[in-house]
């Protein structure tokens, strides 16, 4: 296929995914994939019977086409374009799940549940499921630093829409697709991706979630039957790139394609919300065990939060009455850590968002936007009755790409989430399989490890 039977960048993006090879993936890059799926198992069993979960099997499964792929952490079995989407919005429920940093999509929800329903119904080796994987969070993190940062500013959630580009080309992969074909997917992606920052705290974030998982491999079935799309759906002047961003930059997508590696800049969460929350939650958990603060919420009478533009722009969300809302609110997350002293699930939940003292609390949170602050660093003032204000400033989150959680604190977040989820899934044996994934000859099989007994 020449580049000029289809668009530069798309093109360029396809004759990547065919021809890349296990062997031209670095082993820094094949390591992290093991960690972001070990983080995955642990967000998804988590989040597997949550009533977001138990409402959305319960209406998915009526329409279900069959019982060939597993939901982890529960007894249903659904065909395979369902279990996508169940799996997918299960790890995603709690806003747990990684974070690519450049873009703050979560970059492993639609692609992980794509390619594991399909390796419940055909061989598959567990070096091939990773370079998979591996090619579709590429592909998924690329296009989404091409649309950013507009994209999310006008509106769209960013793993939803771009994740089905990602689930697409990884199922492609496994289908062993040419080049064309390959566009042909990205074309039947494009016209279904979707997601909208407004669903952000309520169930219907999940359906967006859910939807880029089942939608690009769908996208690659058609594909596979020689249904066919545009020549450029990335690029096009009315392809996805443009029309969902300001000023689209192309050479994000085909740039540097097998020497910089995106997976390279996921991160993993130490809290069940906002990435951007995290160095707030770490200047607030600091402040609580400080000696003059301790019960003295009452006495304050004001407290100062600084970041960058992004973390007014995706958390200022006061009088939050769900534990879903709070997972993307400032004003609830400031005042939880500070009062408990604790930034767990269940700070998150209906219950903590009832609490009649942090919604007082959470109502004296105001923001400074300064956008010389990275993402994943924030300053917290808080300020008593009569005295000076006491801050603590975070420079590097823990979670973030300068303090990144150990191979040894993801199996604990796993540990600790699997007992937490309800599911009576025994995580030690799934632990010790995904790290030795590339010596499985059936990922298949992995599934049995990660379906419910309860």
């Amino acid at each position: 296929m020449s580049q000029s039977e289809t668009g530069a960048v798309s093109g360029a993006l396809a004759r990547f995914v065919a021809a890349t090879r296990w062997e031209d993936i670095p082993p820094a890059v094949r390591h992290e994939a093991k960690r972001s799926l070990v983080n995955f198992f642990a967000v998804a069993l988590a989040g597997c019977r949550d009533r977001t979960l138990d409402l959305a099997t319960g209406v998915y499964k009526r329409f279900s086409a069959g019982e060939q792929a597993t939901v982890i952490g529960r007894r249903e079995r659904c065909d395979i374009l369902t279990a996508a989407a169940l799996n997918a919005a299960s790890a995603n429920v709690f806003d747990f799940d990684d974070t690519h940093i450049p873009t703050i999509a979560h970059p492993t929800a639609p692609v992980a549940p794509a390619l594991l329903a399909l390796a419940e119904t055909q061989p598959m080796s567990g070096r091939d499921f990773l370079l998979a994987f591996i090619l579709g969070v590429e592909a998924e993190c690329r296009i989404a630093n091409a649309v950013s940062p507009s994209h999310y500013a006008r509106g769209w959630h960013i793993t939803s829409t771009c994740g089905v580009f990602g689930s697409a080309l990884a199922a492609g992969k496994i289908f062993g697709l040419e080049p064309r074909a390959l566009v042909w997917a990205l074309g039947s992606a494009s016209s279904q991706a979707g997601g909208l920052v407004e669903t952000l705290g309520t169930m219907a974030k999940s359906v967006g979630v859910g939807n880029a998982a089942r939608n690009g491999l769908l996208s690659a079935l058609l594909a596979r039957e020689g249904f066919d799309g545009p020549d450029a759906p990335l690029e096009g002047v009315r392809g996805f790139l443009n029309v969902t961003s300001e000023r689209a930059r192309p050479d994000e997508v085909d740039g540097a394609l097998g020497q910089r590696w995106e997976i390279l800049a996921n991160t993993y969460k130490p809290y069940p919300c906002g990435v951007v929350l995290n160095p707030v939650i770490e200047a607030c958990l600091e402040l609580a065990r400080r000696p003059e603060l301790a019960g003295a919420a009452g006495r304050i009478e004001d407290i100062e939060i600084t970041g960058h533009s992004l973390l007014r722009q995706r958390t200022d969300r006061p009088g939050v009455r769900t534990g879903r809302e709070a997972q993307v609110s400032a004003q609830h997350a400031v005042a939880v850590s500070l009062v408990r002293g604790k930034a767990g699930l269940p700070e998150f939940t209906d219950q903590a968002v009832a609490d009649p003292a942090l919604r007082a609390l959470g109502a004296k949170v105001r923001f400074r936007d300064d956008d010389s602050f990275a993402v994943e660093a924030a300053r917290v003032a808080v300020r008593l009755a009569g005295a000076e204000p006491i801050v603590v400033s975070i420079e590097a989150a823990r979670g973030g790409p300068k303090r990144p959680l150990s191979d040894a604190d993801l199996e604990a977040k796993l540990r600790e989430l699997c007992r937490g989820g309800g599911s009576g899934v025994e995580p030690e044996a799934l632990i010790q399989a995904v790290w030795a994934l590339d010596e499985r000859d059936d990922v298949g099989s992995l599934m049995k490890l990660a379906a419910g007994v309860n």
